[in-house]
């Protein structure tokens, strides 16, 4: 750090410490509200702060500016504890104009902290945002520290000696605004200002105009007297270790290719884009270095056939899409699991139907996952937790895949994928080699290509080995030979053999354990990403006193083998699901139990305080 910025970051103003902070930004989708967002993630990542991040995107592209439908945001807790959830109610909101205040408030606390750049307040802001009047004139204000920064004026003012159009300075607002934020609570410039001169090193007038901006809105901070104190957020006891900020997207990318190392295979990745699986074919695509192979397949059919012939030439086939792909994909899927080959199918949900809430989360592809194919169709299924989570969740469904020789789905979400955690770099030396071993010829005589192990795993021939010339297909296979065969008893000695393949991955799986009493009032079950919102709800209905239990399941299909034995030991089970009731339609035909539901399909994830009031009511009927 230059000099000058190290001696301007020593405020002189007052100091508040504090545990943990949740900031949401929020402004129009052309306003770098995700920028701001992202840059103070990794300035509070680097001091060391446990971070929970969760971006909000409009659902159309482009839509129109200034209007409620073009709101873009961006959620981030940062805290000196560990946390699971980006926070339910919001400390400070920064909104650049009205259709971002209205749409943001009530997630406001009483007390909050509201910054608004004022200059967006003018009538014809008021008229985009379908306001007749100025919410800052509401006598709702006073239930907020309202805060009203010209903050157009002020970028112009620091920007205005570069000569830059009024278009460019303006777009350096954002800018201004990080730089008051990073006052405000204590976060470093130094990592920004480096960003800053990366990104616009082609563009030197640009350049310098958001360096001035972000050291404007950090003097700005320092300067007024209506901030008051900045707040410090001192560094999370997490474990030793090395840590790097990671998305969801992200750290699938990195297990898929983790996981090709670990088996000694090539990693082909066949996709089409798609909201919000897209940004793994983007993340894979900058690592050929690792041998990894990305294409972009014309559509949805081709990209997951692609994965399959990957898979049959011996390499790691992955796929990914959202729901409406994961439909077209579904005939090859089959496909895939007629030929018992390995591969991964990811399907990072969104809110549907059809194109439905394209930006916005939801779990409700569990079941179209499950039985979403013709005939009878079993394929595993698991789900990860949370971004850093992801990570692992790759490495377990290849692990999975290849000793089974069947493809295997992995469930993630628009939360989990836009969302961000400290992910603790794992000792590759530690880390258990997945081991695939293929016929070689040597005993060619006796090849037989549906022939099974003890798992019914059938052999992984790889074409063009001398002596394993076999026959693949749609068509149903006889049993240890793979001659086509339309013979009723092996169709259906078949079936049950894909479907007992599918049960056999109960042998590879942990039994379900539960945070919390092992018998008792209520249990919660809870799978993808509702597990930080539920397990910290379940904490704090612990400390109340309630007698209630948490149950996170990873693996959707087949469930864990001591599943049913855990949920009859509570009187009551509540399943908390974005979705209108999936898996707590599954536990209740197997298990016989009469688990309870509690359902939100409005794109958002659950919060904390509504989990516990809903565990609390749960409790007082137990």
């Amino acid at each position: 750090m230059s000099t000058d910025v190290a001696s301007l970051e020593q405020s002189s103003k007052p100091v508040q410490y504090v545990s943990g902070v949740t900031v949401r930004l929020a402004g129009d989708s052309g306003d770098g509200m995700q920028l701001l967002g992202t840059q103070l993630t990794n300035t509070s990542a680097l001091l060391g702060n446990d971070i929970a991040t969760f971006p909000d995107f409009p659902a159309e592209i482009r839509a129109p500016r200034g209007t409620r439908a073009g709101v873009s945001g961006f959620q981030v807790q940062f805290a000196s504890h560990e946390v699971f959830t980006p926070g339910d109610v919001v400390d400070a909101l920064i909104a650049m104009n009205p259709a971002a205040l209205v749409t943001n408030l009530a997630d406001l606390r009483k007390g909050g902290l509201l910054i608004v750049n004022e200059d967006n307040f003018e009538d014809k802001d008021l008229k985009l945002a379908n306001l007749k009047t100025s919410p800052l004139e509401e006598p709702a204000m006073e239930n907020y520290r309202l805060v009203r920064v010209p903050m157009n004026k002020l970028t112009m003012e620091a920007v205005k000696e570069l000569g830059l159009s009024v278009k460019e300075a303006d777009r350096c607002k954002n800018f201004f605004a990080m730089g008051m934020v990073f006052w405000l609570y204590g976060r470093s410039m130094e990592p920004t200002l480096r960003f800053i001169r990366d990104k616009f090193s082609k563009t030197p007038d640009i350049q310098k105009a958001n360096e001035k901006a972000l050291l404007a809105g950090w003097a700005f901070g320092e300067t007024t007297e209506t901030l008051g104190a900045s707040y410090r957020v001192e560094p999370a006891s997490l474990t030793p270790g090395l840590y790097r900020n990671m998305m969801g997207n992200q750290a699938l990318a990195w297990g898929l290719m983790t996981a090709a190392q670990l088996s000694g295979k090539q990693l082909f990745y066949g996709s089409y884009p798609i909201t919000p699986a897209s940004d793994i074919l983007h993340e894979l695509s900058r690592f050929k270095n690792f041998g990894v192979y990305t294409f972009q397949a014309e559509d949805e059919i081709a990209a997951v056939c692609s994965a399959i012939g990957a898979a049959y030439g011996g390499s790691m086939g992955v796929t990914t899409s959202s729901g409406p792909g994961i439909a077209l994909k579904a005939e090859a899927m089959g496909l895939a699991l007629m030929l018992e080959l390995p591969m991964i199918i990811i399907d990072v949900q969104r809110g549907g139907p059809s194109t439905g809430l394209p930006t916005k989360t939801e779990q409700a592809d569990l079941l179209q996952v499950l039985f979403g194919r013709n005939g009878e169709s079993p394929l595993p299924v698991i789900a990860a937790r949370s971004p850093a989570d992801c990570f692992d969740t790759a490495i377990e469904a290849w692990r999975i895949a290849s000793r089974l020789m069947m493809p295997v789905v992995i469930l993630s979400d628009g939360y989990i994928a836009n969302g961000a955690e400290p992910w603790l770099i794992p000792d590759v030396n530690q880390m258990e080699k997945i081991q695939i071993q293929h016929p070689d010829g040597s005993d060619a005589a006796n090849f037989k290509p549906y022939r099974r192990d003890d798992m019914l795993a059938r052999p992984w021939a790889i074409p063009g080995t001398p002596g394993l010339m076999h026959r693949v297909g749609g068509i149903e296979k006889e049993d240890v030979t793979g001659n086509i065969s339309y013979d009723p008893e092996n169709h259906q000695h078949m079936v049950r053999t894909r479907e007992q393949k599918v049960a056999n991955v109960a042998k590879m799986i942990p039994p379900a354990t539960v945070l919390g009493p092992e018998s008792g009032d209520l249990l919660v079950v809870s799978w993808g990403g509702t597990y930080g919102a539920c397990m910290t709800a379940v904490k704090q209905a612990q400390e109340m006193g309630l007698s209630v239990a948490h149950l996170h399941l990873r693996h959707l299909n087949p469930f864990p083998s001591n599943l049913g034995h855990v949920l009859k030991q509570y009187r009551k089970v509540l399943i908390p699901e974005l979705n209108m009731g999936q898996l707590r339609m599954l536990i209740r035909a197997k298990y016989l139990v009469d688990a309870i539901g509690y359902n939100k399909v409005k794109g958002k994830p659950f919060s904390v305080v509504e989990l516990v009031e809903q565990i609390s009511n749960v409790c007082k009927t137990a």
